[in-house]
């Protein structure tokens, strides 16, 4: 997870104060765009975060690990991908939204966007409809005897 220093966001002179963000915040809002991406289909969580969920506390910065050195800014992200899409054309389109995301809230770059695939999940296939597989299918409806 984030270092524990502080990022300064803004050091103008006419400014009335420093502007400084905790690294944690830039995880979740690398975390809330990556999941906003066509084709990703959940980040990778901890045990902790995954019973967190289940009382309803989201950890919307699951899966991203984010390094700060001086004024270097490098994300690793760990992501599930839906079956079928195209892998390189996922990972592109999620650096891409991480940058543009991160430099609009905040005036930050990052240097590296790191896109880990941890898994490939399916599609679910539709459940059967126990009833429906073995009823009569002769056409012929109750109300029509």
């Amino acid at each position: 997870m984030a270092e524990e220093s502080n990022i300064i966001l803004a050091n103008r002179t006419d400014a009335q104060g420093t502007i400084e963000i905790v690294p944690e915040v830039l995880e979740v809002i690398l975390g809330i765009a990556a999941v906003s991406v066509d084709g990703v289909y959940q980040m990778r969580g901890s045990m902790a975060s995954t019973i967190n969920s289940w009382f309803g506390r989201a950890n919307h910065g699951k899966g991203v690990d984010l390094k700060v050195d001086g004024k270097r800014l490098t994300a690793d992200v760990y992501v599930y991908l839906d079956y079928g899409v195209s892998v390189p054309k996922v990972a592109l389109a999620m650096q891409s939204t991480l940058r543009e995301q991160l430099l609009y809230m905040t005036d930050l770059t990052l240097d590296e966007v790191n896109v880990h695939v941890v898994g490939v999940v399916p599609e679910k296939a539709p459940k059967l409809d126990a009833e429906a597989l073995f009823a009569d299918d002769n056409g012929e409806n109750e109300d029509d005897k």
